[in-house]
């Protein structure tokens, strides 16, 4: 049996790394003459998360992980943000090359080489070498479709897309989108804006495309792969880091609680690691859930100052919520700063989710069970925010866009959302309920993420 070997180049992050690393479990799962090497990218501003790498590389021998070197610190004129992101990748790129390098010199054979969307200048180090790059999407694959689409809109529409009159038509969606749901750095040209124009035009250059989602959930954006000019789509997922067993005396204290709660009564409101509001959007939301007169759970971070900095825990949650709030409510809610998000799902007392809609927020919801009630805040959510309302039928509409310091979501939409996504027998909850039972059983033999990973699997040792 020839032995074959995949190497993973994510961007820096955990969250990056974490999702690299659950695709690679899977095609080890699937095919055992694969062993996979992850190329780790040091970066001073995301720490490496070196226990978790550790941790993996000791329960799963058939994949290892090789911490690049070092980049040096860029010079003052080159700004956070896109300017950074590209500095630091490119300044990777000889390192990649040598290690490519040496690996193939290795008896097994480098089957290829797998980059996520944002490091796709690894391709031109891929055709040096004569190695075949495959991308892995982590967002789904409408929104994927779109990225694709995204170099012939630039060339169609003149204007900026925030300018642009009327809605816009996607391969990847059944219904027109508008303007105000486009993913917010792709709505103004300028420095992000072409730099994920870069990258979106160097998709279709890659051999095949795995992505983080699975047939019966977007059917209508796979299909309309069928007779573009797209590489391959394999459809692999749902890959979530569901096995994780956080402790602490935080983590404790909030299972408790939840513990003591009936089923399906508990609405849970958690906007990711970088979702945060000011003072008056808090105080709209605390006035919305304690008029609603459901329990609830909500993960309440304070906006850094700085810029790109991340949300705090708040010292005191009085200084920022209506007087009186934690004592009325004290008997159906907790306010908590950090919360476990995958833990909180999988808890049998809770009946729905506000979310920002990130794309791994989603299909955590659907893995569990657990109606979303759509609060998009920033990149692409907003376009995952109409996806599940529109185009999907999985979420209850809370707000399909939104921008955070301009716009306000009143007390009066709070509570009617509320009340909508906790409804015991709405259609939301009963095809979501449906879409857990096919989440979970997807990935197993027989199932449409199995069959897709087969393909790439037959179709990558075809190319050897």
């Amino acid at each position: 049996m020839k032995k074959l070997e995949l190497v993973l180049v994510p961007s820096m992050g955990r969250g990056h790394i974490v999702s690299t690393v659950e695709l690679a479990k899977l095609l080890i799962n699937h095919d055992n003459r694969f062993s996979v090497t992850i190329l780790i990218m040091s970066s001073p501003i995301a720490a490496t998360p070196t226990a978790y790498t550790q941790s993996v590389a000791k329960s799963f021998p058939s994949i290892r992980f090789i911490e690049l070197p070092p980049i040096e610190p860029p010079p003052p004129t080159i700004k956070p943000g896109v300017q950074y992101l590209s500095y630091f990748i490119e300044k990777h790129i000889p390192s990649v090359r040598k290690t490519l390098a040496e690996l193939k010199s290795n008896p097994v054979p480098i089957a290829g080489l797998v980059i996520d969307m944002f490091t796709t200048h690894m391709i031109d180090v891929a055709n040096e070498l004569g190695i075949p790059s495959y991308l892995y999407y982590t967002s789904g694959i409408a929104i994927h479709g779109f990225a694709q689409h995204f170099p012939t809109l630039h060339t169609e529409i003149a204007t900026d897309f925030k300018d642009h009159i009327g809605d816009i038509t996607i391969p990847s969606f059944v219904n027109p989108i508008p303007v105000n749901n486009i993913p917010s750095d792709w709505l103004t040209k300028g420095d992000r804006y072409n730099w994920i124009l870069l990258h979106n035009r160097r998709l279709r250059e890659t051999k095949g495309i795995l992505l983080n989602s699975f047939y019966e959930v977007e059917p209508f954006a796979v299909e309309s792969f069928a007779n573009s000019p797209s590489p391959p789509v394999y459809p692999v997922g749902p890959l979530l880091e569901t096995q994780s067993e956080p402790s602490g005396t935080e983590y404790e204290t909030i299972m408790k609680w939840l513990d003591d709660q009936p089923p399906l009564s508990v609405i849970f409101l958690c906007f990711g690691s970088k979702g945060s509001f000011g003072e008056a959007q808090v105080k709209e939301i605390a006035i919305g859930l304690e008029k609603s007169g459901y329990r609830f759970l909500w993960a309440l971070r304070k906006s850094s100052l700085q810029l790109f900095g991340m949300p705090t825990d708040y010292a005191n949650f009085k200084d920022v919520l209506p007087d009186g709030f934690l004592d009325r409510t004290y008997e159906r809610g907790m306010v908590c700063g950090w919360a476990p998000q995958v833990s909180v799902l999988a808890h049998k007392a809770i009946g729905g989710f506000v979310s920002h809609c990130g794309w791994n927020s989603i299909l955590e919801s659907l893995w569990f069970g657990v109606p979303i009630l759509t609060w998009p805040l920033y990149a692409e959510q907003n376009l995952n925010a109409f996806e599940l309302v529109k185009e999907l039928e999985l979420a209850e509409e809370l707000r399909l866009h939104y921008t955070n310091g301009v716009d306000l979501v009143t007390s009066e939409e709070v509570e009617s959302g509320v009340k909508r996504v906790m409804e015991k027998d709405s259609v939301v909850r009963r095809k979501v309920t449906a879409m857990k039972e096919i989440s979970q059983t997807t990935k197993s033999e027989g199932g449409s993420s199995f069959e897709s990973l087969g393909r790439f699997i037959h179709d990558v040792s075809e190319r050897l």
